[in-house]
């Protein structure tokens, strides 16, 4: 640790040493004099408002010797000849330099022991816009950016209330990346929230390349085996906010757009912000209909495999499900091979430029579909059942969770394939012990409030129930 020294020229030295301001050509240097006093103004460029800029040393540069009596420290300059709003002074030159890397202003001035931080940074950002993934009917139609303070902002304007606390990490030797975790301070659990600024005051990491995929992976060690999400993420304000009255913790990251949800269990992926902008009995209709859909596309494929593997001892009225197409390729191979084939297409439309994305669908679509059932690879309810489960995974919002649900289904429809009915038992008890044991990232149960039982959280979960609130007595009359 470096601290500021009464040397002017020695505080300089250090500071462009560790700058390299002869190698780097967009840190800008402006040396001036106020009332006699030699002065250095560090700053990024791009970063820094030119007209406040301007301004600002224009005022300095007029400043006398009058003005200057009675300012011995930076403190006193600042509360005397620094009009801008956001300044502090810092006495560490680390956490100064810290500050100019993030886009502010430092100045030091001859005759102080401290530098001086003026925090007029603007940073290069796109417009506050909905999310392509995270799109509702009604409501708001503004989503969060890769630049943390307008997020911030876009939460306060949700939620006007004291208690909202907005706490600030700096996470990464290198890199130090911002993170702000946001809670209601009467609403969160005390004991989730210690936990976790516990691990990010003692998080020890060189950078956060992926931003928060980086962040959770610190939070959340040892998770390769397990492919269920421990975390939520919502590029929406409003989801965010209503997180927050619930209780929720809200993580952000600098150049991320998106807010990370936690705690998170398995019954909390059922809820989504549309249900809260339909009626209360259409929004419990919806979580309805994503539970179903999450058990079917988890357990379907491997149960109809086995029906048409112990066809014989269907009933007559399940017997439409068979096929009755003869097929070259056996039907387990068949269900393997169009799941490696569906997260291809999935992988090249990530590279498919936007405006050949519909004609790719199509395509991939027609080849996949009418061109392989014809030419005898696959039968068609291979293909339609398929469709039908890759489809659901586009119910819920999580990508993580879809992802966990196709490979725990094509573990199981594994074990069908060597064990039959043993194979589906085993593969279907092992998942769900896999998601018994999993914990949140406060060391909670994944399937809370199940286990342990809690009646009111599991019915709030299940159904969308109706915004509480009362008016006066007196109102109608």
């Amino acid at each position: 640790m470096v601290n500021f020294c009464l040397r002017y020229a020695q505080n300089l030295t250090v500071i462009n040493k560790i700058l390299r301001v002869d190698e780097n050509f967009d840190i800008i240097i402006k040396r001036i004099d106020i009332a006699g006093r030699k002065a250095t103004i560090y700053c990024i460029d791009g970063y820094v408002k030119d007209e406040m800029f301007e301004k600002m040393l224009e005022y300095l540069s007029k400043l006398t010797q009058i003005d200057m009596q009675g300012v011995e420290t930076a403190d006193d300059f600042i509360d005397r000849h620094i009009t801008y709003i956001e300044t502090s002074a810092e006495a560490e030159i680390n956490k100064f330099i810290t500050f100019i890397l993030s886009g502010a202003c430092g100045m030091i001035v001859d005759g102080f022991d401290k530098g001086i931080i003026i925090d007029c940074r603007t940073y290069p950002a796109r417009n506050v816009q909905e999310p392509e993934s995270d799109k509702v009917l009604r409501g708001s139609h503004e989503g969060f950016v890769e630049t943390v303070i307008f997020n911030t902002t876009l939460i306060r304007r949700k939620i006007r209330n004291t208690n909202l606390t907005l706490k600030s990490f700096q996470v990464g030797t290198e890199s130090k990346t911002d993170v702000i975790v946001c809670y209601l301070n009467d609403a969160v659990n005390k004991k989730q929230l210690k936990i976790l600024t516990e691990k990010l005051n003692n998080l020890k990491v060189n950078a956060l390349p992926m931003t928060q995929e980086s962040l959770k992976e610190c939070l959340i060690p040892g998770q390769f085996w397990n492919p269920f999400p421990r975390v939520r993420y919502t590029e929406r304000p409003d989801t965010a906010a209503a997180c927050i009255f619930d209780g929720n913790i809200i993580i952000l990251t600098d150049g991320s757009p998106s807010a990370m949800i936690i705690p998170t269990g398995i019954f909390d992926f059922i809820q989504d912000i549309n249900d809260y902008y339909f009626p209360p009995l259409i929004g419990s209709f919806l979580r309805f209909i994503r539970g179903v859909v999450f058990v079917l596309s988890l357990l379907f494929i491997p149960a109809w495999y086995l029906i048409t593997e112990y066809h014989t001892a269907l009933p007559d009225f399940l017997k439409f499900m068979l096929i009755e197409e003869p097929n070259n390729v056996p039907i387990i191979a068949q269900l393997l091979i169009v799941e490696f084939v569906i997260d291809t297409l999935r992988l090249a439309s990530l590279n498919t430029p936007s405006a050949l994305s519909n004609s790719f669908s199509v395509v991939g679509a027609l080849v996949l579909g009418e061109f392989a059932v014809r030419s005898g690879w696959f039968v068609s309810e291979v293909v339609l059942f398929m469709a039908f489960v890759a489809i659901s995974n586009f119910t819920q919002p999580s990508f993580e969770l879809g992802y966990a649900i196709k490979l725990s289904r094509t573990f199981i429809l594994i074990l069908c394939g060597l064990f039959k009915i043993w194979g589906f038992v085993f593969g279907t008890l092992i998942v769900c012990i896999v998601i018994a044991a999993t914990r949140t990232i406060d060391g909670h149960t994944y399937l809370y409030p199940v286990i342990p039982f809690n009646k009111g959280a599991l019915r709030s979960l299940l159904v969308r129930r109706q915004i509480k609130c009362s008016y006066d007595k007196n109102i109608n009359k």
